[in-house]
């Protein structure tokens, strides 16, 4: 019961700055996704091939979470994007605090208009805390499995976006599309679904349309 209790106070002082944050966004005309995935998944990729799609269109900034080291964010910085590190020790996930913490930073950029928060890899935490976005798009690779939406129900449930990742790799897999769109459906039949491959650039085009007519709604 103690432990509970401190978590209820823990998450619910995280809601209180989420909110925050998604006002002071919101304000600055900034919409914001917030990318989580298991490691290994080609959440970096997908944000680098997303980088490129939107190159010259519209200006973005990309947060980027990790236990230890930049490697990350010095792949995005080559794409000539504002990015920030946030290096969380052992938390296994960033929280609303931290990504506030960085938004001094980041309206010190007024012409950005979309931030990427890239989250520490992990399907469990990230489910929990709100950071402010406006939307949580979550990322499961080809090789991780078509039952992944079964194992981690709770990460699937709090997505809006799903992104099946590695398609290229299908083919030396036991995977199942239609099994894994099925699983993450009973889940949460609201998530919008894409197929992509950062390899042979399958479903990125879909998926960035997609992002940037959802934020016209929200930051016109």
């Amino acid at each position: 019961m103690h432990d509970f209790t401190i978590k209820e106070k823990i998450l619910s002082k995280n809601d209180e700055l989420a909110g925050e944050n998604r006002v002071l966004l919101r304000e600055r005309g900034v919409y914001s996704i917030n990318m989580v995935s298991s490691p290994g998944s080609g959440k970096t990729s997908v944000i680098e091939k997303t980088l490129e799609a939107l190159k010259g269109k519209l200006e973005v900034a990309v947060i980027e979470g990790d236990l230890q080291t930049d490697l990350d964010a010095q792949r995005i910085k080559k794409h000539g994007v504002p990015v920030r590190q946030i290096t969380t020790g052992k938390a296994c996930h960033l929280d609303a605090h931290l990504v506030g913490g960085a938004l001094d930073w980041l309206f010190s950029h007024p012409e950005v208009r979309l931030l990427i928060i890239e989250n520490v890899g992990n399907m469990v935490c990230p489910a929990e805390y709100d950071l402010g976005e406006d939307a949580k798009v979550l990322v499961m690779s080809a090789p991780e499995g078509d039952d992944k939406p079964l194992k981690y129900p709770a990460i699937f449930h709090a997505s809006d976006v799903l992104l099946i990742n590695k398609t290229d790799l299908i083919p030396h897999t036991d995977f199942s599309m239609a099994r894994a769109r099925k699983n993450a459906l009973a889940i949460n039949p609201g998530l919008k679904i894409f197929e992509t491959s950062c390899v042979t650039g399958e479903g990125i085009d879909a998926w960035v349309n997609y992002l940037t007519g959802e934020m016209m709604t929200v930051v016109p």
